[in-house]
């Protein structure tokens, strides 16, 4: 790869071979797609489903948006889409590294390829695969939609694939230039943001629409679209539309701004490239003596606040497992986030109450379940420590409490901004003593599950957290434990409904304690009906936790 810095003009055999690469990485592209589908059946039915979803998705917005054809604001609709089709582009390789292999330049670095036939030849082979043919089939529709006329239509024509080559560029530079970052730890662990990411688009994308519904349909759409039209490569659908109205001038613009847009990606590409590949990576060695050193010292300070006797320790376990382990931080990430948006968004909205609150307990609760899982098969260890009832039960109590020193002042965060957002203060009381009520219930019901039907996590990097076979197994423990927990909270429930009806609202406030201690005990009870199972069935656990 020294020929990457070099600037003598290559022979004519070297224009040769760069010029075959793009077969050449066509073929690899289309032999990593073959080969990744042969390793398992459940990977090819996995594929071979989100291709069909992905084209049933795209038909659909295709359809939508070409009968959008007429409609006065469908311009404004249009730009934005591809706006924000651009962002998913932009974030993306961020958040899923591992998606397609090819994003890691890197594993060239010791081919003699010179950085603009490279480029080309990856460029072209980005366009292989189910994202560029979404994105292609809704710019092409975006595009359908506002094509009304000669100029409008060879605007669309040159446009709709610019808009697209953007796009992909977009994310190969961007990939490219955190490729250091994406192969790291840290940046491993930036994928635990992507349920995040997902959760917090689908309310925004919901809190968006039910907007637009009150604000009078698209036509609160044009002040951002006036804006975005003329942002790179959303400006290439927005020449459709201003040749559409006669605006000649301005499309050719807008146009010259996507390809000038594009130019500039693949200069900052090729810049980064070459970066990659001639520069030697030792950011890793001399950050890692200050950070086990730091790791170390927070780790001491930790354990001093930790009770003594065995529930520290796996308490500590258990909090390092959530800071470390990419899988546990990904689902507490997850149930933290979705926790708070969704009783937030919905008070925001107007339509929620603060019972809500209660999703962010289920939420919180989940992560009780499958507590050996997470060992994997050095759960051995752990076993070898459990030679009684008593034993089991404070290994089970430990990963309890370790759970609560988070999960309780959440809820009751989660509870008192929700009731704050609504300003309904008198039911802050009763909601709070029912979500301590059910945090109580998924405590309970996940040690039990936890002991009765463990299952294997995954630990390759990718993002199942159940391993082949063992499915149905995790649906039963999760699903059956929620239903439970539920169950459980019954008389909390019927306590609350009573109240209501019998007009004592104003006695609400003696759900608080009555929640707390409620759950407490069923809590107590779970674990000590727990130990005894799991102390029984060491070797059971042990094998199901390991075939991961």
């Amino acid at each position: 790869m020294s020929a990457l810095d070099t600037g003598a003009a290559a022979r004519p055999t070297d224009r040769r071979g760069g010029e075959g690469l793009v077969p050449v990485f066509v073929r690899l592209k289309l032999t990593l797609l073959r080969n990744g589908l042969r390793q398992s059946s459940g990977r090819r039915a996995a594929y071979v489903l989100s291709v069909v979803l992905s084209l049933l998705f795209a038909a659909g917005q295709l359809i939508g948006l070409v009968a959008l054809r007429g409609h006065a604001h469908a311009g404004s609709l249009v730009v934005l889409l591809t706006g924000v089709l651009a962002l998913g582009w932009a974030v993306m390789p961020l958040f899923f590294p591992s998606g397609d292999e090819t994003l890691d330049p890197s594993r060239l670095v010791m081919l003699p390829l010179r950085p603009r036939p490279l480029i080309s030849a990856l460029l072209v082979a980005s366009l292989i695969g189910i994202g560029p043919l979404f994105t292609l089939c809704l710019v092409a529709g975006s595009a359908l939609a506002v094509a009304h006329g000669a100029a409008a239509v060879v605007c669309a024509v040159v446009g709709a694939p610019l808009a697209l080559l953007v796009c992909v560029a977009l994310a190969r530079a961007v990939a490219t230039a955190n490729t250091r970052l994406l192969s790291s730890r840290k940046g491993r662990d930036l994928a635990v943001l992507s349920g995040l990411v997902v959760a917090v688009g689908i309310q925004v994308v919901n809190f968006g629409a039910q907007r637009l519904g009150r604000a009078g349909g698209l036509a609160a759409l044009d002040p951002a679209a006036d804006v975005v039209r003329w942002l790179p490569p959303a400006s290439a659908i927005g020449a459709v539309d201003s040749a559409a109205h006669g605006s000649y001038g301005q499309a050719a613009a807008q146009l010259l701004l996507a390809a000038a847009a594009l130019g500039a990606l693949l200069w900052l590409w090729r810049r980064s490239l070459v970066k990659l590949m001639t520069t030697p990576d030792g950011s890793t060695l001399a950050a890692a003596e200050p950070a086990r050193k730091k790791s170390g010292a927070g780790g001491s300070r930790l354990a001093a606040l930790l009770p003594e006797g065995r529930t520290g320790p796996v308490m500590q376990r258990s909090l390092r497992y959530v800071a470390r382990d990419p899988k546990t931080k990904a689902a507490w990430v997850t149930a933290l986030v979705i926790g708070l948006i969704v009783p937030l968004f919905n008070a925001v909205q107007g339509s929620g109450s603060v019972y809500f609150s209660c999703f962010a307990a289920g939420m919180l609760g989940i992560q009780m379940y499958n507590q050996f899982g997470q060992d994997t098969s050095a759960f051995w260890m752990v076993a070898m420590t459990i030679s009684s009832t008593r034993d089991a039960y404070l290994e089970l109590r430990g990963r309890a409490l370790a759970l609560l020193t988070v999960t309780l002042p959440y809820t009751a965060f989660v509870t008192v901004v929700t009731a704050a957002v609504l300003g309904d203060w008198e039911k802050l009381p009763g909601a709070m003593g029912l979500a301590f009520a059910l945090l109580g219930a998924m405590l309970a019901t996940g040690a039990v599950a936890s002991a009765r039907f463990p299952y294997s996590v995954p630990q390759d990097g990718g993002f199942k957290n159940v391993a082949p076979g063992q499915a149905g197994l995790a649906s039963l423990s999760i699903f059956g434990g929620m239903v439970s927990g539920a169950v459980l909270c019954a008389p909390l429930i019927v306590a609350t409904v009573w109240l209501y009806v019998a007009g004592a609202q104003d006695r609400l406030w003696v759900l608080l304690p009555a929640g707390a201690g409620y759950g407490a005990l069923i809590a107590w009870a779970g674990l000590r009906l727990a130990a005894p199972l799991a102390a029984k069935r060491l070797p059971e656990i042990l094998t199901a936790v390991s075939k991961g």
